[in-house]
């Protein structure tokens, strides 16, 4: 990611620079166009790489939580429960929030559940995009999705490798909706073979600090 940052900053340089050798080589006396074109791009990448109006959605998500989880493995099989803690943070500047969850184990014998995902703010794309990891799987979810302000609902879509049924991109949808300061439901959603559409978790986080 560092390094990509820097590549921005070069081309925009790089750019300026070309503009500026450009006008040399015509014989043009007028001011040199590199301060003008570089100051223009930076600007640019202040606008569009600054925290927005849209990342304001993750602030009331941001906190130490404790939740009670429960699973769907079908829609016509009793849930399972788990419960746990859940840190999420604000990093780089908003930007970003980062969620570190940990859980009991999910049957005897097992390790502690423990994941990380991460939730972001697109500006250019003016979409959320997700990121989610966990030691259930080797795989990530990754998904984008849109904040309905009306309803507090963060709602995104996407794919993952499912070690349960071995598909390479097995389809979900999610909704976490804040309740209030201290309450926040997260709903998870899946397809049947069939292509019927069931919950297949809710989590139901309580704030802790």
């Amino acid at each position: 990611m560092r390094t990509a940052g820097w590549s921005v900053v070069a081309g925009a340089w790089m750019l300026a620079m070309g503009t500026g050798l450009a006008q040399a080589e015509q014989g043009t006396t007028a001011k040199p166009a590199v301060p003008d074109a570089k100051q223009a791009m930076m600007e640019a990448m202040q606008k569009f790489g600054s925290p927005s109006e849209g990342h304001k959605a993750l602030e009331p998500l941001a906190g130490t939580w404790g939740y009670a989880a429960q699973f769907w493995m079908s829609p016509d099989e009793a849930p399972e429960s788990m419960t746990g803690t859940a840190v999420n943070t604000l990093i780089f500047g908003g930007r970003f929030l980062k969620q570190e969850v940990n859980g009991q184990p999910m049957e005897e014998g097992h390790p502690p559940f423990e994941g990380t995902g991460f939730i972001g703010y697109d500006n250019i794309r003016k979409e959320y995009q997700t990121v989610w990891f966990d030691n259930m799987m080797t795989g990530m979810m990754t998904g984008t999705g849109q904040f309905d302000a009306s309803t507090k609902t963060l709602a995104d879509e996407g794919s993952f490798s499912c070690p349960v049924t071995g598909e390479t991109h097995r389809w979900y949808r999610t909704a976490w909706t804040v309740s209030d300061s201290d309450h926040t439901t997260y709903e998870s959603y899946s397809r049947t073979p069939e292509g019927r559409e069931f919950k297949s978790m809710e989590i139901r986080y309580t704030r802790a600090q």
